[in-house]
């Protein structure tokens, strides 16, 4: 089944199509970054994670839910597509926990879209540093968005790394190649991420939604709010419902009809709290 457009606009918010240009490409991202969460619930009822995009674009269009990169990135790839945009998928190796040196997997699902001969990283699939805005790709110097700054630098192999800057100095995020991945990759990078007992997902609950003057996260058993220029406000998750509560009003979900929902937020929170 093809992505449906109309029903994806109206998800978005958007009257019309945005035109494929690079105005049209930023409203775009920033929309989807202030609508659709990132969000692994699916993750902390630790089921598999279908990527096909009937399954994504129910989950997304019709359940109200949000998701992670292959999701995430997935969608909005077939729906610039869709839309008339030079648009190519693009797989990582994530960075930001990793050790120095330490070669992890492509577990991150990126998108490259061409624009005037001009080529631009677009990502709306990385949790609370997920750019808001496409980036110049074969571009070295800093470059500024509403929230953090990143750059982009080529290594001397060819590989690009993204880093961003938040305020306390640059960050490795992920590690990527020009490649396109193919299907069955995409495939087994998300079999990893959501099912493998050494991958940091399963049984875990993050959420991340971004505006133009804010970006909410949820991570670690607690809820934070960031606002340029200001100091971070976070508190601790008191229980279930108060996990509920926020998912729903601060994140715009709408919670599975699961009875393993709260005893799995539970536990999430009573573990969190050890860490």
């Amino acid at each position: 089944m093809p992505i449906d457009v109309p029903r994806y606009l109206q998800r978005l918010q958007l009257d019309a199509p945005p035109a494929p240009t690079l105005d049209g490409l930023r409203r775009l991202q920033q929309r989807h970054n202030a609508v659709l969460p990132f969000e692994t619930l699916t993750c902390l009822l630790r089921d598999a994670v279908p990527i096909d995009l009937d399954s994504v674009q129910h989950k997304l269009l019709h359940a109200q839910r949000g998701g992670y990169c292959f999701e995430l990135n997935g969608a909005f790839l077939a729906l610039l597509r869709a839309l008339g945009f030079d648009a190519q998928p693009l797989s990582a190796r994530v960075l930001l926990s990793a050790g120095d040196g330490e070669l992890t997997a492509r577990t991150h699902l990126l998108v490259r879209v061409q624009l005037d001969g001009e080529d631009w990283l677009v990502d709306t699939g990385f949790g609370s540093l997920t750019p808001t805005v496409p980036l110049r790709l074969l571009h070295s110097a800093p470059q500024d968005t509403p929230h953090e700054r990143y750059r982009v630098q080529q290594l001397d192999g060819g590989d690009f790394v993204l880093a961003a800057d938040g305020g306390e100095g640059w960050r490795p995020l992920y590690r990527f190649d020009l490649q396109p991945p193919a299907p069955i990759d995409n495939e087994v990078g998300n079999w990893y991420v959501c099912t493998h007992p050494q991958s940091g997902f399963p049984g875990q609950l993050r959420a991340s939604l971004t505006g133009p003057a804010w970006r909410r996260t949820i991570g670690s058993g607690r809820y934070t709010e960031y606002r340029p220029g200001q100091a971070a406000i976070r508190r601790p998750l008191r229980d279930v419902q108060d996990v509920r509560e926020v998912l729903q009003q601060q994140f715009g979900i709408r919670l599975p009809d699961d009875a393993r929902l709260d005893p799995a937020i539970d536990d999430w929170l009573q573990r969190s709290r050890t860490a």
